[in-house]
C-alpha cells in the first residue's frame, strides 16, 4: 500500500489522539467524512494500524520500574530461538521483547514494582528453554518514551 500526504495526516492526528471522532479528524485533514471513514479502513485492513490501547501510568498501577534484560541462549538454533519466543510472550511483565545482532539475542524490557518483584520475574526468565546468561539493568529514569511513530513524510527515507 502505498500513502499519501492524506493518509500520514489522518495517522499523525490518530497517533496524537486515538479516541477523535471521525468528524473532527476528517475536519483536520480536509476530508468529507465518508471518505475519512474509507481512509482508515483502508489504513486497517491494511495494518498500517495495527489496534487501538490506552496508555496506562506504570506507576499509578504499582509497575514504576523498568528492567533492561539482555539474554543470551545456549544455542542459536532456529527451534531454540523459536521455543524461547513462544514462551518469552507468555511472561506477562515483559513489555516488549527483540531479537538483537550483535553481543546478545534477546534484549527484554520488563515492568517491575521494585527489585523484589524483579527477582521473582529474573526467575521466570531464567527457566525459559535455552537461556545461558542474563544480564540485568535497572533504568534509574525515563528521560524519553515515545509512543508515536514520526510518519510524517518529511521523516520517510528517500528512495
Amino acid at each position: 500500500m502505498r500513502l499519501d500526504a492524506i493518509d500520514y495526516a489522518i495517522l499523525e492526528h490518530l497517533q496524537e489522539n486515538g479516541r477523535i471522532s471521525n468528524v473532527e479528524l476528517a475536519d483536520s485533514v480536509g476530508l468529507s467524512e465518508s471518505a475519512c471513514l474509507r481512509r482508515v479502513k483502508i489504513l486497517h485492513d491494511n495494518n498500517v494500524i495495527e489496534q487501538y490501547s490506552a496508555h496506562v501510568n506504570p506507576s499509578k498501577v504499582g509497575l514504576p520500574g523498568s528492567v533492561f534484560v539482555s539474554v543470551t541462549l545456549d544455542r542459536q538454533q532456529e527451534g531454540q530461538l523459536g521455543d524461547f519466543e513462544r514462551q518469552v510472550r507468555d511472561v506477562d511483565e515483559v513489555m516488549e521483547c527483540y531479537l538483537m545482532s550483535g553481543e546478545v539475542d534477546y534484549m527484554i524490557r520488563v515492568a517491575v514494582a521494585d527489585a523484589t518483584d524483579y527477582e521473582r520475574i529474573h526467575n521466570k526468565l531464567t527457566r525459559l528453554p535455552g537461556v545461558s546468561r542474563i544480564h540485568s539493568s535497572f533504568a534509574l529514569r525515563t528521560i524519553l518514551k515515545r509512543n508515536k511513530l514520526p510518519v510524517s513524510p518529511e521523516f520517510k527515507t528517500k528512495k
